[in-house]
Order: structure tokens, then C-alpha cells, then sequence
């Protein structure tokens, strides 16, 4: 079994050096054996800005992080407003939170330079089993194994394994490991992950050219395209709620949303309690009703009533800032889709 192990890893990196997506974050193959080596901080600042979310959806997020924030002792200086500002529009905003501990604690404890073992890389905030693997892989060369949703997908139609996720995590984790080499684990991690983005997809895989088409049990019982099978998410249910988006001369009524809680640490407009925050309106005001907006988050769906008034006594909550002093685009999204409802309100 080992040797038909490696094998595929052999057969996955052969199909790698010739078709290694190229992406900002990453040190192509021919580098790579050229002898450059990857930036652990932009591996991990990478990989924290993917969860959950596209590669086509962070690829500006990242080159203006990077520009802004070059090493992660600079990031770590950070403002945190600066930083969440940034973030705006990414979503799973307790990312951006953990990604500044995590800054911070690379700068206090290590001296500026992330650890290059899996194990210390795991002490640090906000770093998970697959961050950590993904960073000692990538950027260390340590055999880790990487599992993310391509890999799970890749690993449940080689191996035929008919289990739903996610009770079938623990099974495919230990697939991978299997095949994971001793050389070029970094290439092998980022190989088997671009093989389940651009070849084995989760509708229609192009099996006629993927390199592990021969040794595929689902190919070869017909079932690709119906693995991995997934066990019947419950349905979201739905809350309502009501944002204030108050004004006066041009300015407009902001709160920073607490640390902790849905959109924490965010610029936010003032809410009622959809959130578990918030509560009665922010000032005594003629309130009007201008509509309202719609947002799915990860476990529910969310409509919110927009109401805009001009406030002329002192505010219970917020701060009015002039418009010059706000950028819309560091509104987390679902307040961004309230403030273009409502802007042409504001005066």
C-alpha cells in the first residue's frame, strides 16, 4: 500500500509542476525547487482569509493587506479599526479579531517569526488543526496533512467512501494522511487541494484528465459526481430586526459593535436586538421607514427594517461621524446594503 501511496503522490506532483494554479500568496513549484521559499506570514494570512470564503473573493483583500501590512510584526501594530475597516466585506468577522491576536502573540512570544512545527503553530490564537497543518506544510515542509473541503471531496471518490459528511471527516482525514509524502509535502498540500478546485469539482468533475483517474473508485463505479455524500442540513431559520441610520448636517450616526458577538468590533449602524446587542432607538427622532434589507449568515437569514431620521437631541448610543471621516466600504456587508438603501437620506 505504501508504494501504490507514493505512487499517486508522485503521479499528483508530476500533474502539479504543470498546472499549479498562480495565486499571490503562493511560490510556484519551479521556485519552490529553485530554492525560494514561501512567507510563513503570507501563507497563514492566506489561508485565514480563505476559510469560508473564495479564492477570487480575497485576492484583493490580500494584495491590500499585504501592501498595508507587509510583515506580521507590522500588522501586529496594527489599529484594530484599521484592520476590521479592512476586513469589511470579508464576513466571519471573529477572523479578523483572532487574526491581530495572533499577530500580536507572534510578535510577543516568537520574537516576529512564526513557529515551524504544527504542534507550536497550534498554541497560537485563532490557529486550528488545519490552519496549522496548511502552515507547517506550505511554509516548513513538515509532512502535515492538510484537509479542507477539495481534499475531503478528492479523498471520498478515490476511496469510495459512501459515509456523509461530516461524520466521515475522521475517515477521510486518515486517507490523507496516507497519501501525504515525506518530499515536497508543502507542493503535495497546495497540489491536492488545486485538483479538487479545478478538476475534481463538486459538479461535473473532469475525470478524463485528472491525474488519479486510473486508481478512482468512484470513477470506476460511475458515483463521482454523488460523493461525498453530505448528511441533510436543518433549514435557517429567520429573524427580523430594525437599524436607526441617524443624521445630521451631513454627518451620520456609527457605533463600534463590542468585541465579542456577531460583527464583532465592526462599524456598524445602530440596531435593536437581532443580534443579541442593542435595543431601543438611538436618539428621540421623527423616524421613517425607507425599507428593507435582506442577509443570509451561516446559520440564519436575516431581515432588517432601515429607518432614517434627523437627530437634533444628544444620541443614546454612537457617535456622529462626518462622512468624510467614514469609508461605506468599511461597513461589515449586511449594514453596507442598509447604507445604500438609505444614503440618499442622509443630509
Amino acid at each position: 500500500m505504501q508504494d501504490a501511496s507514493e505512487s499517486l503522490s508522485a503521479q499528483l506532483l508530476a500533474w502539479y509542476d504543470r498546472h499549479a494554479r498562480v495565486m499571490p500568496w503562493r511560490v510556484s513549484p519551479q521556485d519552490r525547487a529553485a530554492g525560494l521559499r514561501p512567507d510563513p506570514y503570507r501563507v497563514w494570512l492566506s489561508e485565514v482569509m480563505l476559510q469560508q470564503t473564495t479564492v477570487a473573493a480575497v485576492k484583493d483583500y490580500f494584495h491590500r493587506f499585504t501592501a498595508r501590512w507587509p510583515t506580521v510584526a507590522a500588522l501586529a501594530a496594527a489599529a484594530d479599526a484599521d484592520v476590521m475597516g479592512e476586513w469589511a466585506g470579508l464576513g466571519y468577522y471573529a477572523r479578523a479579531r483572532n487574526l491581530l491576536k495572533c499577530a500580536r502573540a507572534v510578535v510577543a512570544l516568537h520574537g516576529g517569526r512564526f513557529p515551524d512545527s504544527r504542534e507550536a503553530l497550534l498554541t497560537l490564537p485563532g490557529i486550528g488543526p488545519y490552519t496549522a497543518s496548511a502552515i507547517a506544510a506550505i511554509a516548513f515542509d513538515e509532512p502535515a496533512t492538510v484537509v479542507d473541503g477539495n481534499v475531503e471531496r478528492v479523498m471520498a471518490r478515490m476511496f469510495l467512501v459512501e459515509t456523509p459528511l461530516p461524520a466521515a471527516k475522521p475517515e477521510l482525514t486518515m486517507l490523507a494522511a496516507r497519501l501525504t509524502p515525506a518530499t515536497r509535502p508543502g507542493d503535495y498540500a497546495q497540489a491536492v487541494m488545486d485538483l479538487g478546485a479545478t478538476i475534481c469539482t463538486p459538479r461535473s468533475p473532469a475525470c478524463g484528465i485528472c491525474p488519479w483517474v486510473e486508481a478512482c473508485l468512484a470513477r470506476a463505479a460511475g458515483v463521482q459526481a454523488d460523493l461525498p455524500r453530505k448528511s441533510p442540513k436543518p433549514e435557517k431559520p429567520t429573524r427580523r430586526g430594525t437599524l436607526w441610520l441617524g443624521h445630521r448636517e451631513g454627518a451620520v450616526l456609527l457605533e463600534r459593535r463590542p468585541d465579542k458577538g456577531l460583527l464583532g468590533g465592526m462599524l456598524g449602524i445602530p440596531g435593536d436586538g437581532w443580534d443579541g446587542q442593542g435595543g431601543e432607538a438611538p436618539a428621540m427622532a421623527d423616524w421613517q421607514e425607507v425599507g428593507e434589507v435582506r442577509h443570509t449568515f451561516t446559520h440564519f437569514h436575516l431581515i432588517l427594517r432601515v429607518l432614517t431620521a434627523r437627530i437634533d437631541s444628544p444620541p443614546t448610543r454612537g457617535v456622529l461621524i462626518s462622512r468624510q471621516d467614514f469609508r461605506p466600504a468599511d461597513l461589515p456587508t449586511v449594514m453596507r446594503k442598509a447604507w445604500d438603501l438609505a444614503r440618499h437620506e442622509v443630509h
